[in-house]
Protein backbone atom coordinates (compact mmCIF):
# COMPACT_ATOMS: atom_id res chain seq x y z
CA UNK A 1 0.00 0.00 0.00
CA UNK A 2 1.55 3.66 -0.96
CA UNK A 3 1.77 6.54 1.16
CA UNK A 4 -1.14 8.41 0.06
CA UNK A 5 -3.08 5.66 0.93
CA UNK A 6 -2.18 5.05 4.74
CA UNK A 7 -2.55 8.90 4.82
CA UNK A 8 -6.34 8.30 3.46
CA UNK A 9 -7.40 6.17 6.18
CA UNK A 10 -5.31 7.69 8.62
CA UNK A 11 -7.56 10.87 7.77
CA UNK A 12 -10.70 8.73 7.96
CA UNK A 13 -9.96 7.31 11.41
CA UNK A 14 -9.35 10.60 12.73
CA UNK A 15 -13.01 11.72 11.57
CA UNK A 16 -14.37 8.64 13.03
CA UNK A 17 -12.30 8.88 16.29
CA UNK A 18 -13.16 12.43 17.01
CA UNK A 19 -17.63 11.66 16.39
CA UNK A 20 -17.08 8.74 19.05
CA UNK A 21 -14.91 11.23 21.88
CA UNK A 22 -17.45 13.42 22.21
CA UNK A 23 -19.92 10.68 23.10
CA UNK A 24 -17.31 9.25 25.43
CA UNK A 25 -18.84 9.25 29.21
CA UNK A 26 -15.77 11.00 30.79
CA UNK A 27 -16.54 13.83 28.42
CA UNK A 28 -20.65 14.07 28.58
CA UNK A 29 -21.33 12.33 31.51
CA UNK A 30 -19.86 14.67 34.82
CA UNK A 31 -21.41 17.86 34.08
CA UNK A 32 -25.11 16.28 34.32
CA UNK A 33 -24.52 14.07 37.84
CA UNK A 34 -26.73 15.31 40.08
CA UNK A 35 -25.99 15.64 43.87
CA UNK A 36 -26.20 12.51 46.16
CA UNK A 37 -28.35 12.03 49.04
CA UNK A 38 -27.30 13.85 52.46
CA UNK A 39 -24.98 11.67 54.44
CA UNK A 40 -27.17 9.44 56.30
CA UNK A 41 -30.53 10.28 54.88
CA UNK A 42 -30.70 7.48 52.12
CA UNK A 43 -28.38 5.49 49.55
CA UNK A 44 -26.96 6.16 45.98
CA UNK A 45 -27.88 3.49 43.90
CA UNK A 46 -26.78 3.22 39.91
CA UNK A 47 -28.55 1.31 37.25
CA UNK A 48 -26.64 1.10 34.74
CA UNK A 49 -28.05 -0.23 31.76
CA UNK A 50 -26.55 -0.67 27.81
CA UNK A 51 -23.29 -1.00 25.76
CA UNK A 52 -21.65 2.17 27.90
CA UNK A 53 -23.01 0.84 31.52
CA UNK A 54 -19.65 -0.17 33.03
CA UNK A 55 -18.24 2.78 31.47
CA UNK A 56 -20.98 5.07 32.83
CA UNK A 57 -20.72 3.73 35.90
CA UNK A 58 -17.22 3.67 36.41
CA UNK A 59 -17.13 7.51 35.52
CA UNK A 60 -20.00 8.50 37.95
CA UNK A 61 -18.09 6.77 40.77
CA UNK A 62 -15.33 8.62 40.45
CA UNK A 63 -17.09 11.60 40.10
CA UNK A 64 -18.63 11.47 43.79
CA UNK A 65 -15.42 9.40 45.15
CA UNK A 66 -13.57 13.02 44.42
CA UNK A 67 -16.82 15.05 45.00
CA UNK A 68 -18.37 13.54 48.18
CA UNK A 69 -16.14 11.25 49.40
CA UNK A 70 -17.61 8.75 51.75
CA UNK A 71 -21.17 8.35 49.57
CA UNK A 72 -23.05 5.62 50.19
CA UNK A 73 -22.61 3.95 46.44
CA UNK A 74 -24.50 0.63 45.10
CA UNK A 75 -25.42 -0.40 41.92
CA UNK A 76 -25.55 -2.73 38.54
CA UNK A 77 -24.01 -2.14 35.42
CA UNK A 78 -25.47 -4.70 32.86
CA UNK A 79 -23.69 -4.30 29.58
CA UNK A 80 -22.75 -6.02 26.78
CA UNK A 81 -20.17 -8.96 26.71
CA UNK A 82 -16.96 -7.48 25.99
CA UNK A 83 -17.58 -4.02 27.54
CA UNK A 84 -16.99 -4.04 31.41
CA UNK A 85 -15.13 -1.82 32.57
CA UNK A 86 -13.50 -1.89 36.40
CA UNK A 87 -15.75 -0.65 38.91
CA UNK A 88 -15.53 -0.28 42.89
CA UNK A 89 -19.19 0.19 44.05
CA UNK A 90 -21.02 -1.13 41.23
CA UNK A 91 -21.27 -4.71 40.40
CA UNK A 92 -20.57 -5.09 36.56
CA UNK A 93 -22.56 -7.91 34.57
CA UNK A 94 -22.29 -8.60 31.21
CA UNK A 95 -24.85 -10.25 29.30
CA UNK A 96 -25.94 -10.99 25.19
CA UNK A 97 -26.64 -8.55 22.69
CA UNK A 98 -28.41 -7.99 20.16
CA UNK A 99 -30.10 -11.05 21.01
CA UNK A 100 -30.89 -11.83 24.94
CA UNK A 101 -29.90 -14.78 26.74
CA UNK A 102 -30.36 -16.21 30.57
CA UNK A 103 -27.55 -13.98 31.80
CA UNK A 104 -29.88 -10.81 30.55
CA UNK A 105 -32.46 -12.28 32.16
CA UNK A 106 -30.95 -13.00 35.57
CA UNK A 107 -29.44 -9.49 35.82
CA UNK A 108 -33.15 -7.60 34.84
CA UNK A 109 -34.59 -9.53 37.76
CA UNK A 110 -31.97 -8.19 40.12
CA UNK A 111 -32.54 -4.88 38.58
CA UNK A 112 -36.42 -4.87 39.58
CA UNK A 113 -35.20 -6.48 43.00
CA UNK A 114 -33.26 -3.33 43.58
CA UNK A 115 -35.44 -1.19 42.51
CA UNK A 116 -38.17 -2.36 44.62
CA UNK A 117 -36.28 -2.43 47.20
CA UNK A 118 -35.39 1.24 47.19
CA UNK A 119 -36.69 3.62 49.91
CA UNK A 120 -38.25 6.97 49.81
CA UNK A 121 -34.70 8.85 50.85
CA UNK A 122 -32.58 7.15 48.41
CA UNK A 123 -31.73 8.16 44.84
CA UNK A 124 -32.38 6.10 41.99
CA UNK A 125 -29.24 7.18 39.26
CA UNK A 126 -30.22 5.62 35.83
CA UNK A 127 -27.67 5.60 32.98
CA UNK A 128 -28.94 4.45 29.51
CA UNK A 129 -27.11 3.87 26.72
CA UNK A 130 -27.73 2.02 23.65
CA UNK A 131 -28.55 -1.82 23.68
CA UNK A 132 -30.43 -1.56 26.68
CA UNK A 133 -33.04 -3.47 25.34
CA UNK A 134 -31.53 -6.39 24.60
CA UNK A 135 -30.19 -6.04 27.42
CA UNK A 136 -32.99 -6.26 29.42
CA UNK A 137 -34.97 -9.29 28.92
CA UNK A 138 -37.44 -9.64 31.58
CA UNK A 139 -40.89 -10.48 29.49
CA UNK A 140 -44.69 -10.52 30.91
CA UNK A 141 -46.50 -13.49 32.03
CA UNK A 142 -46.76 -15.89 28.88
CA UNK A 143 -43.70 -15.18 27.13
CA UNK A 144 -40.69 -17.28 27.54
CA UNK A 145 -37.11 -15.89 27.06
CA UNK A 146 -37.24 -18.61 24.29
CA UNK A 147 -40.21 -16.54 22.73
CA UNK A 148 -38.80 -13.17 23.75
CA UNK A 149 -35.37 -14.52 21.67
CA UNK A 150 -36.79 -15.38 18.46
CA UNK A 151 -39.25 -12.52 18.27
CA UNK A 152 -36.13 -10.59 18.36
CA UNK A 153 -34.55 -12.63 15.65
CA UNK A 154 -37.70 -11.52 13.50
CA UNK A 155 -37.63 -7.94 13.94
CA UNK A 156 -33.51 -7.43 13.43
CA UNK A 157 -34.76 -9.14 10.30
CA UNK A 158 -37.38 -7.24 9.23
CA UNK A 159 -36.08 -3.59 8.45
CA UNK A 160 -38.51 -1.83 11.02
CA UNK A 161 -37.17 1.32 12.03
CA UNK A 162 -35.84 1.18 16.08
CA UNK A 163 -39.06 2.91 17.36
CA UNK A 164 -41.24 -0.11 15.57
CA UNK A 165 -39.07 -2.45 16.97
CA UNK A 166 -38.61 -0.64 20.94
CA UNK A 167 -42.63 -0.66 20.42
CA UNK A 168 -43.04 -4.29 20.48
CA UNK A 169 -39.84 -5.02 23.32
CA UNK A 170 -41.88 -2.57 25.81
CA UNK A 171 -45.31 -4.50 25.17
CA UNK A 172 -43.82 -7.94 25.98
CA UNK A 173 -41.48 -6.39 29.22
CA UNK A 174 -41.88 -6.15 32.79
CA UNK A 175 -38.97 -3.56 33.01
CA UNK A 176 -39.25 -1.45 29.54
CA UNK A 177 -41.61 1.03 28.83
CA UNK A 178 -41.29 3.09 32.22
CA UNK A 179 -41.86 0.04 34.07
CA UNK A 180 -38.76 0.82 35.70
CA UNK A 181 -39.87 3.54 37.13
CA UNK A 182 -42.58 2.24 38.55
CA UNK A 183 -41.06 -0.49 40.32
CA UNK A 184 -38.51 2.08 42.03
CA UNK A 185 -41.16 4.48 43.28
CA UNK A 186 -41.74 6.39 46.18
CA UNK A 187 -37.92 6.60 45.50
CA UNK A 188 -36.64 9.96 43.49
CA UNK A 189 -34.88 8.73 40.30
CA UNK A 190 -32.73 10.23 37.68
CA UNK A 191 -32.34 9.07 34.13
CA UNK A 192 -29.21 10.25 32.09
CA UNK A 193 -28.64 8.93 27.94
CA UNK A 194 -26.47 8.65 25.91
CA UNK A 195 -28.81 8.47 22.82
CA UNK A 196 -28.60 6.15 19.85
CA UNK A 197 -31.73 6.58 18.28
CA UNK A 198 -32.91 9.16 15.58
CA UNK A 199 -34.96 11.80 17.06
CA UNK A 200 -33.84 11.06 20.73
CA UNK A 201 -36.79 10.03 21.62
CA UNK A 202 -36.80 9.24 25.62
CA UNK A 203 -38.95 6.16 25.15
CA UNK A 204 -37.14 4.65 22.50
CA UNK A 205 -33.62 4.67 24.16
CA UNK A 206 -32.71 1.33 25.80
CA UNK A 207 -37.11 1.13 25.47
CA UNK A 208 -38.01 3.81 27.83
CA UNK A 209 -37.61 2.11 30.93
CA UNK A 210 -38.34 5.22 33.42
CA UNK A 211 -40.05 7.43 30.90
CA UNK A 212 -43.54 7.51 30.27
CA UNK A 213 -44.31 5.48 27.15
CA UNK A 214 -46.42 6.91 24.43
CA UNK A 215 -47.16 3.52 22.10
CA UNK A 216 -49.79 1.53 22.32
CA UNK A 217 -50.83 -1.85 22.98
CA UNK A 218 -52.78 -1.95 19.36
CA UNK A 219 -49.43 -0.17 17.69
CA UNK A 220 -47.53 -3.14 19.44
CA UNK A 221 -50.02 -5.83 18.43
CA UNK A 222 -49.78 -4.32 14.48
CA UNK A 223 -46.24 -4.65 14.80
CA UNK A 224 -46.45 -8.39 15.56
CA UNK A 225 -49.27 -9.05 13.03
CA UNK A 226 -47.00 -7.78 10.59
CA UNK A 227 -43.65 -9.40 10.74
CA UNK A 228 -44.55 -12.22 8.66
CA UNK A 229 -42.65 -14.79 10.82
CA UNK A 230 -43.88 -18.17 12.32
CA UNK A 231 -44.24 -17.21 15.95
CA UNK A 232 -46.29 -18.73 18.56
CA UNK A 233 -49.84 -17.37 19.27
CA UNK A 234 -49.54 -17.06 22.74
CA UNK A 235 -47.29 -14.34 22.54
CA UNK A 236 -49.89 -12.11 20.90
CA UNK A 237 -52.18 -13.55 23.65
CA UNK A 238 -49.77 -12.77 26.40
CA UNK A 239 -49.39 -8.91 25.02
CA UNK A 240 -53.62 -8.51 24.94
CA UNK A 241 -53.78 -9.79 28.30
CA UNK A 242 -51.26 -7.64 29.60
CA UNK A 243 -51.66 -4.35 31.12
CA UNK A 244 -51.22 -1.41 29.09
CA UNK A 245 -47.38 0.58 30.10
CA UNK A 246 -47.65 3.43 31.86
CA UNK A 247 -48.15 6.39 30.08
CA UNK A 248 -48.00 10.11 30.75
CA UNK A 249 -49.53 11.55 34.12
CA UNK A 250 -48.80 8.63 35.67
CA UNK A 251 -47.84 10.19 39.16
CA UNK A 252 -44.80 8.18 39.81
CA UNK A 253 -43.15 9.93 36.98
CA UNK A 254 -43.57 13.03 39.23
CA UNK A 255 -40.37 11.72 40.47
CA UNK A 256 -38.71 10.73 37.68
CA UNK A 257 -36.49 13.00 36.00
CA UNK A 258 -35.02 12.25 32.57
CA UNK A 259 -32.02 13.86 30.34
CA UNK A 260 -29.94 13.42 27.35
CA UNK A 261 -26.34 14.07 27.80
CA UNK A 262 -24.76 12.86 24.20
CA UNK A 263 -26.29 12.03 21.00
CA UNK A 264 -25.06 11.87 17.40
CA UNK A 265 -25.92 15.08 16.65
CA UNK A 266 -22.83 16.28 18.89
CA UNK A 267 -20.62 13.50 17.13
CA UNK A 268 -21.55 15.22 13.43
CA UNK A 269 -20.68 18.96 15.41
CA UNK A 270 -17.12 17.34 16.46
CA UNK A 271 -16.47 15.99 13.05
CA UNK A 272 -17.36 18.73 11.08
CA UNK A 273 -14.88 21.15 12.95
CA UNK A 274 -12.48 19.00 12.21
CA UNK A 275 -13.54 18.81 8.85
CA UNK A 276 -13.14 22.46 8.85
CA UNK A 277 -10.36 22.98 10.17
CA UNK A 278 -8.70 20.27 7.27
CA UNK A 279 -9.90 22.57 4.60
CA UNK A 280 -13.10 21.47 3.90
CA UNK A 281 -16.50 22.28 3.20
CA UNK A 282 -19.30 20.21 5.49
CA UNK A 283 -22.58 19.07 4.49
CA UNK A 284 -23.85 17.21 7.98
CA UNK A 285 -26.48 15.18 6.82
CA UNK A 286 -28.00 14.83 10.37
CA UNK A 287 -27.82 12.25 12.82
CA UNK A 288 -31.51 11.18 12.24
CA UNK A 289 -31.12 9.22 8.88
CA UNK A 290 -32.87 5.74 8.60
CA UNK A 291 -33.05 3.37 5.77
CA UNK A 292 -32.00 0.65 3.73
CA UNK A 293 -28.05 0.68 3.88
CA UNK A 294 -27.67 0.32 0.36
CA UNK A 295 -29.90 2.46 -0.85
CA UNK A 296 -28.57 5.56 1.53
CA UNK A 297 -25.19 4.44 -0.15
CA UNK A 298 -26.80 5.52 -3.71
CA UNK A 299 -27.85 8.41 -2.70
CA UNK A 300 -24.71 9.62 -0.78
CA UNK A 301 -22.78 8.92 -4.18
CA UNK A 302 -25.10 10.95 -5.62
CA UNK A 303 -24.24 14.13 -3.83
CA UNK A 304 -20.73 13.19 -4.26
CA UNK A 305 -20.98 13.30 -7.67
CA UNK A 306 -23.10 17.07 -7.53
CA UNK A 307 -19.81 17.99 -5.13
CA UNK A 308 -17.58 16.55 -7.75
CA UNK A 309 -19.38 18.47 -10.63
CA UNK A 310 -19.15 21.55 -8.73
CA UNK A 311 -15.25 20.97 -8.08
CA UNK A 312 -15.61 21.42 -4.34
CA UNK A 313 -13.76 19.80 -1.53
CA UNK A 314 -16.25 18.65 0.48
CA UNK A 315 -16.72 16.40 3.70
CA UNK A 316 -20.42 14.92 3.69
CA UNK A 317 -21.28 13.59 7.09
CA UNK A 318 -23.79 11.74 8.64
CA UNK A 319 -25.22 9.61 11.15
CA UNK A 320 -28.11 7.70 12.22
CA UNK A 321 -29.02 4.02 12.00
CA UNK A 322 -28.97 2.20 8.50
CA UNK A 323 -30.58 -0.98 8.59
CA UNK A 324 -30.42 -4.21 6.48
CA UNK A 325 -33.57 -6.42 5.40
CA UNK A 326 -32.87 -9.90 5.13
CA UNK A 327 -35.76 -11.72 2.67
CA UNK A 328 -36.87 -14.90 3.34
CA UNK A 329 -34.11 -17.05 2.60
CA UNK A 330 -31.84 -14.82 1.83
CA UNK A 331 -28.09 -15.81 2.60
CA UNK A 332 -26.55 -13.61 5.31
CA UNK A 333 -22.83 -13.73 5.44
CA UNK A 334 -20.34 -11.49 7.47
CA UNK A 335 -20.84 -8.13 8.01
CA UNK A 336 -23.43 -5.13 9.93
CA UNK A 337 -25.51 -1.74 8.11
CA UNK A 338 -22.01 0.22 7.92
CA UNK A 339 -20.02 -2.84 5.87
CA UNK A 340 -22.75 -3.45 3.44
CA UNK A 341 -23.28 0.57 3.55
CA UNK A 342 -19.58 1.25 2.51
CA UNK A 343 -19.66 -1.92 0.02
CA UNK A 344 -23.01 -0.27 -1.68
CA UNK A 345 -21.03 3.09 -1.62
CA UNK A 346 -17.83 1.63 -3.36
CA UNK A 347 -20.22 -0.21 -5.93
CA UNK A 348 -21.95 3.22 -6.80
CA UNK A 349 -18.81 5.24 -7.00
CA UNK A 350 -17.03 3.05 -9.26
CA UNK A 351 -13.71 3.98 -7.80
CA UNK A 352 -14.36 7.65 -8.70
CA UNK A 353 -10.85 9.58 -8.18
CA UNK A 354 -10.23 11.44 -4.90
CA UNK A 355 -13.38 10.17 -3.07
CA UNK A 356 -12.88 8.13 0.12
CA UNK A 357 -15.05 6.90 2.95
CA UNK A 358 -15.88 5.28 6.23
CA UNK A 359 -18.76 4.03 7.92
CA UNK A 360 -18.87 2.88 11.46
CA UNK A 361 -20.88 1.99 14.16
CA UNK A 362 -19.58 4.00 17.72
CA UNK A 363 -19.86 1.46 19.58
CA UNK A 364 -17.40 -0.32 17.65
CA UNK A 365 -19.29 -3.19 16.61
CA UNK A 366 -21.31 -3.82 13.34
CA UNK A 367 -22.55 -6.86 13.00
CA UNK A 368 -20.33 -9.07 14.74
CA UNK A 369 -20.52 -11.29 18.10
CA UNK A 370 -19.20 -8.91 20.42
CA UNK A 371 -15.79 -9.79 20.64
CA UNK A 372 -12.87 -7.10 21.04
CA UNK A 373 -11.58 -7.84 17.74
CA UNK A 374 -15.28 -7.35 15.80
CA UNK A 375 -15.36 -4.82 13.13
CA UNK A 376 -16.17 -1.71 13.49
CA UNK A 377 -17.13 -0.58 9.85
CA UNK A 378 -15.14 -0.45 6.79
CA UNK A 379 -12.94 2.10 4.62
CA UNK A 380 -13.65 2.82 1.10
CA UNK A 381 -10.66 3.95 -0.95
CA UNK A 382 -10.45 5.37 -4.20
CA UNK A 383 -8.28 2.26 -5.51
CA UNK A 384 -10.72 -0.57 -3.51
CA UNK A 385 -12.55 -1.66 -6.55
CA UNK A 386 -8.96 -2.07 -8.76
CA UNK A 387 -7.60 -4.13 -6.00
CA UNK A 388 -11.10 -5.96 -5.09
CA UNK A 389 -10.66 -6.92 -8.95
CA UNK A 390 -7.31 -8.17 -8.73
CA UNK A 391 -8.34 -10.17 -5.92
CA UNK A 392 -10.86 -11.59 -7.53
CA UNK A 393 -14.07 -10.50 -5.55
CA UNK A 394 -16.99 -10.57 -6.99
CA UNK A 395 -18.71 -7.82 -5.48
CA UNK A 396 -21.72 -7.53 -6.70
CA UNK A 397 -22.46 -10.96 -5.63
CA UNK A 398 -21.40 -10.24 -2.00
CA UNK A 399 -23.51 -7.35 -1.73
CA UNK A 400 -26.63 -9.56 -2.62
CA UNK A 401 -25.13 -12.07 -0.15
CA UNK A 402 -24.98 -9.67 2.39
CA UNK A 403 -21.47 -10.82 2.60
CA UNK A 404 -19.27 -7.35 2.82
CA UNK A 405 -17.16 -8.60 5.69
CA UNK A 406 -15.87 -10.87 3.75
CA UNK A 407 -15.03 -8.64 1.18
CA UNK A 408 -13.37 -5.87 3.43
CA UNK A 409 -11.57 -8.54 5.19
CA UNK A 410 -10.30 -9.51 1.93
CA UNK A 411 -9.08 -6.26 0.89
CA UNK A 412 -7.87 -4.57 4.43
CA UNK A 413 -10.28 -1.87 5.23
CA UNK A 414 -11.97 -3.10 7.77
CA UNK A 415 -12.10 -0.27 10.22
CA UNK A 416 -11.49 -2.58 13.73
CA UNK A 417 -11.10 -0.35 17.23
CA UNK A 418 -12.46 -2.54 19.75
CA UNK A 419 -15.55 -1.61 22.11
CA UNK A 420 -15.56 2.21 22.49
CA UNK A 421 -17.59 1.87 25.64
CA UNK A 422 -20.12 4.29 24.48
CA UNK A 423 -23.11 4.63 21.31
CA UNK A 424 -24.07 6.80 19.29
CA UNK A 425 -25.18 4.64 16.25
CA UNK A 426 -23.62 5.29 12.87
CA UNK A 427 -21.22 7.73 12.07
CA UNK A 428 -20.16 8.02 8.16
CA UNK A 429 -17.71 10.05 6.61
CA UNK A 430 -17.19 10.97 3.03
CA UNK A 431 -14.33 13.27 1.85
CA UNK A 432 -13.92 14.30 -1.63
CA UNK A 433 -10.89 16.16 -2.41
CA UNK A 434 -10.96 17.34 -5.93
CA UNK A 435 -13.40 17.10 -8.83
CA UNK A 436 -12.30 14.81 -12.02
CA UNK A 437 -10.67 16.51 -14.93
CA UNK A 438 -12.56 17.89 -17.39
CA UNK A 439 -12.78 16.19 -20.74
CA UNK A 440 -11.51 18.43 -23.70
CA UNK A 441 -14.04 19.56 -25.88
CA UNK A 442 -13.72 18.34 -29.47
CA UNK A 443 -11.76 20.70 -32.07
Amino acid sequence: MTRAHDETRARLRRFYDTAVAAALPIHCLPPHLPDPPEAGEGRLVIFAIGKAAAAMAAVAEDHYDRHWPGTHIEGMALTRYGHARPTRHVEVVEAAHPVPDVAGAAASIRLMRMAEWLGPHDLALVLLSGGGSALTALPIPGIKLADEKKLTRALLASGLPIADINCLRKHISRIKGGRLAEAMHPARSVTLAISDVAGDDPSTIASGPTVPDTTSKERALAILDGLGADLDPHIRAAIEAAPETPKPGAEFFLHATYKRVASGSESLIAAAKLARSEGYETLVLGDDIEGEARLLAREHAGLVRMAQGEGRRLAIISGGEAGVTFGEGAVRGKGGPNQEYALALMLALKGTPGVAALAGDTDGIDGGSGADDDPAGAFVLPDAIRRAEAAGLDLLTALERHDSGTCFAALGDLLVTGPSYTNVNDFRVILVDNAPPEEESPS
